[in-house]
């Protein structure tokens, strides 16, 4: 017994190290600059779910977001969000059998002077899903479950974007 305790704490030690040299490490929090000032989400559809949820992703991340009537505020805009479901895989008659539901935004940030802050980019986010012809029964709440998985993934990358520009200074010097 006493020789499995010095074997059990060394197998410990050695894990935790092996464990720390990995590399893994969690995610810090949206960094934006304290000069950034109060920002502005526009979209071009005003009933955009993304857009209110890309607000509420800054405002937990610390932003002030600008008043409706504000001037001289940063501005994240979202040009444009498409949604396209596109046959994945077909059955002997021709029908659908599998769907890739497709969701794409283009995007851009601007500070108070007009600068672009994030030059505008796309962002494409695709999941496949079933839907038997036959058995329709559950397609479209799972379609509706996928949109909204995808609108808050891309939330999420619309926010990493942004961040990975505010943590890397070079990048930001060369736009």
């Amino acid at each position: 017994m006493r020789i499995l305790r010095p074997v059990q704490t060394f197998a410990i030690v050695v894990l935790v190290l092996a464990l720390s040299a990995c590399g893994f490490h969690l995610r810090n929090a949206l960094s934006l600059p304290p000069d950034l000032g109060p920002v502005d989400v526009a979209s071009s559809d005003p009933y955009s779910r993304l857009a209110r949820s890309v607000e509420r992703a800054l405002a937990a991340a610390g932003a002030e977001l600008a008043d409706p009537d504000a001037t001289d505020v940063a501005v994240l805009n979202i040009q444009s969000e498409r949604w396209a479901a596109l046959p994945a895989s077909l059955d002997a008659q021709g029908r659908a059998q599998e769907y890739t539901l497709r969701y794409a935004v283009v995007f851009s940030m601007r500070d108070a002077d007009g600068r672009d802050i994030v030059p505008q980019q796309a962002i494409e986010l695709a999941r496949d899903y079933l839907s038997p012809p036959t058995d329709s029964i559950g397609a479209d709440s799972e379609r509706e479950l996928l949109s909204r998985e995808l609108e808050r993934e891309m939330t999420a990358s619309i926010i990493r974007r942004i961040d990975a520009v505010f943590r890397n200074p070079q990048e930001r010097a060369r736009q």
